[in-house]
């Protein structure tokens, strides 16, 4: 039955493919909920899925130019120290303890938080240009502390859940430069972000014993070519309903585990 873990990866990967979303929000509940992955597992093992998938996202963008560097420093000064930080609490708090409790109400938590980025992430665009339109010295005065911020809650949710860097990461960047970053360097910007967190949070699971690397590399045998045929299928699947689904799913899925 090994098959299906690699089945699971392309579905992920295709949806990903598709919409750009639900990479991390979709494979560490697959994991925990119908393959009893325990949670701990799921989180450090998903963490490295996202870390070597986005590797390779993040390089196309950086030779294509639609990183902003002075953004990403920002996020990172936020988001490293606080992954390291969540880390050693992890450890020193005994991962064993927590997994079942903490983890899987984190991680439910975390992906309701997931759906709502997806649904409304166009009016926080909205209400971010709109600020940003009639108090321009101000909003670009709170910008780079308000980024590290972003950047801070990014740092614990990814590390304890693996699940936020990219729909929530973009949510809290199309607000706080609704008019700085293009559609292209939003999405590189935030891919290239994750791939420093994802590496940091994914080594500090592995210390601990919570990365999985046979079932990794199942997961990516099927993702990579799941992206592609979810790219090519990007322009035929109407995106909008596709992300809708996703987020009710995610939202029932959350509650399930937080009630867990």
């Amino acid at each position: 039955m090994d098959w299906i873990h690699t089945l699971a990866g392309f579905f992920v990967g295709a949806i990903v493919g598709m919409t750009g979303v639900g990479g991390g929000a979709l494979m560490t509940p697959i994991l925990v909920l119908m393959f009893g992955v325990s949670p701990a597992l799921a989180v450090g093992t998903d963490l490295w899925f996202a870390a070597l998938t986005k590797s390779v996202g993040g390089f196309m963008h950086q030779r294509h130019g639609s990183v902003d560097w002075e953004v990403f420093r920002r996020l990172c000064l936020g988001s490293l120290p606080t992954s390291l930080v969540t880390l050693a609490w992890l450890h020193y708090a005994g991962i064993s303890q927590v997994k079942q409790g903490l983890l899987l109400t984190a991680l439910g938590f975390v992906l309701v938080l997931t759906a709502f980025a997806i649904l409304f992430r166009s009016k926080t665009h909205a209400l971010g240009a709109l600020l940003r339109t009639q108090a321009p010295d101000g909003f670009k005065r709170t910008q780079p502390m308000l980024t590290v911020l972003a950047g801070s809650i990014l740092g614990v949710l990814v590390t304890l859940t693996s699940v936020g860097g990219g729909a929530l990461g973009i949510v809290m960047l199309v607000f706080l430069y609704p008019f700085r970053l293009s559609p292209a360097r939003l999405v590189g910007t935030d891919i290239v972000h994750a791939i420093p967190l994802t590496i940091v949070a994914g080594t500090g699971h592995l210390l601990m014993g919570n990365v999985d690397f046979l079932l990794l590399g199942k997961l990516l045998l099927g993702s990579v070519p799941g992206i592609i045929v979810g790219s090519k299928l990007s322009t035929m699947v109407p995106e909008a309903m596709l992300r809708i689904a996703i987020a009710v799913i995610l939202s029932i899925v959350g509650i399930k585990l937080v009630l867990y």
